[in-house]
């Protein structure tokens, strides 16, 4: 009987993981004066001002699509997918805090019989995903659906040249330009500037609203109407002072 043939073992590779590197070397963060931002947030991307607490810029996300970034999508010092992952987020936040705001100020869609009369009547957006007929939903979900198709099949298009969050609208040639944008190159990036800060205020202020809206069962226009009702006692004398005192 042969004796059992021994594995090999293992050859160590040494040295630190990229992302212990990554913070070996990190610098001052402007958006967070008493932290530090990993040495990926090196100031080259537009709107990079080193917000990284949590250190993803310096751990590879995987090779879901090859042909951005080489074999794998996410190599260090490659910040494309998370650049288009926040532009992503943040389109869909600034959509959503639009439409928690919409109803209860311009008013709600009409029903029918067919959708029920009340269908579209709740300004509480929290309650009135449940209360809305399920083909209304099927709609935003084949829109949105669409949207990532056209997505994915730009990436692929383009590879390592594709612009984070590019669907192939606005200035330039052979795109939709429905509004004739013709910016100078220091005005487009201004532009872009600014619709990242809109999608990081919306991401932030729609989870407030949704917050807000799950704890008072109310819609944001309600609530924001209230705030200039004065009380009862305001027509008093020491209006300022708790009622009952």
């Amino acid at each position: 009987k042969k004796a059992p043939v021994k594995k090999a073992a293992p050859v160590p590779t040494g040295g630190p993981s990229p992302s212990a590197a990554a913070w070996a070397a990190a610098g001052p963060s402007i958006a967070l004066p008493f932290a530090t931002a990993p040495a990926t947030l090196d100031g080259s991307m537009l709107g990079d001002v080193g917000f990284d607490p949590f250190g993803f810029s310096t751990v590879p996300v995987g090779p879901w699509f090859t042909g951005v970034g080489g074999e794998r999508m996410g190599e260090l010092g490659n910040l494309a997918w998370y650049r288009e992952a926040e532009l992503v987020h943040g389109r869909i936040a600034q959509l959503a805090a639009l439409g928690f705001v919409w109803p209860g100020i311009f008013g709600t869609l009409p029903g029918n019989d067919w959708s029920g009369v009340d269908a579209y009547s709740n300004t509480n957006p929290i309650e009135a995903f449940s209360q809305v007929p399920g083909f209304a939903l099927l709609q935003i979900f084949v829109f949105m659906t669409s949207l990532e198709v056209r997505r994915i099949k730009i990436i692929n298009e383009e590879g390592a040249s594709y612009q984070p969050g590019d669907l192939r609208w606005g200035q330039g040639e052979g795109r939709w330009n429905p509004f004739k944008l013709d910016y100078t190159p220091e005005e487009y990036a201004e532009k872009q500037l600014q619709e990242l800060k809109h999608c990081r205020l919306a991401m932030v202020g729609v989870f407030g609203l949704w917050a807000q809206a799950v704890a008072s069962g109310e819609g944001v226009a309600d609530q924001l109407g209230n705030a200039f009702v004065a009380p009862e006692y305001a027509s008093k004398a020491g209006y300022f002072l708790p009622e009952g005192i």
